[in-house]
């Protein structure tokens, strides 16, 4: 499991070194040069969240083993699925999300499967009930969370049939602007 997480790292900073090169203007063309300024600048904000969307996924990797506990939403008390993801991105992105797993369903934005990136959320059905349950994808069709009593929180593959037939949808986490 350990590995697969690593290579997902691996991949994702791979694909952020493949920006192309910045090339110099001259300055006969200044909207070529505005628009080559607006360029860099969304270039550098985009290498920000691919930077953040990484230290929220290195930094849930370091909470493999904690223990499940009902309503725990810390290393001290051990974590529940949705304690897990507030608390991972409280402390990677400094977004405090809400409490409850259908609560974060409806506070971020819908995403179609084939559109999902690490760090967004993943939701399953798993009380007989929409959204009951909740993990971070990691990429490469695995997700990280806190499944269960007697459980602790760990990688899993969506892909098998147990997760497949309850998978809910994903959502996507927009992150606050800049200085707010």
């Amino acid at each position: 499991m350990r590995q697969t997480a690593l290579a997902v790292l691996v991949l994702m900073f791979a694909s952020a070194a493949y920006a192309a090169p910045h090339q110099e203007r001259g300055p006969a063309d200044s909207a070529s040069a505005e628009r080559g300024g607006l360029m860099d600048r969304i270039e550098h904000a985009s290498h920000a969240v691919v930077d953040r969307t990484s230290d929220l996924v290195i930094s849930t990797m370091g909470f493999l083993g904690v223990p499940y506990k009902r309503g725990g939403n810390s290393v001290e008390t051990g974590f529940d699925c949705s304690g897990f993801v507030r608390a991972m991105y409280d402390k990677s992105m400094g977004l405090l999300l809400p409490r409850r797993a259908e609560e974060q369903a409806a506070a971020t934005q819908k995403i179609d499967r084939s559109e999902l990136k690490p760090g967004d959320l993943v939701f399953f059905n798993t009380m007989r009930r929409a959204f009951s349950h909740v993990g971070i994808y990691v990429g490469d069709g695995k997700f990280i969370h806190s499944p269960r009593s007697g459980a602790e929180v760990r990688v899993e593959n969506m892909n098998v049939s147990y997760w497949q037939k309850r998978f809910n949808g994903a959502r996507r986490v927009a992150e606050a602007p800049a200085g707010e």
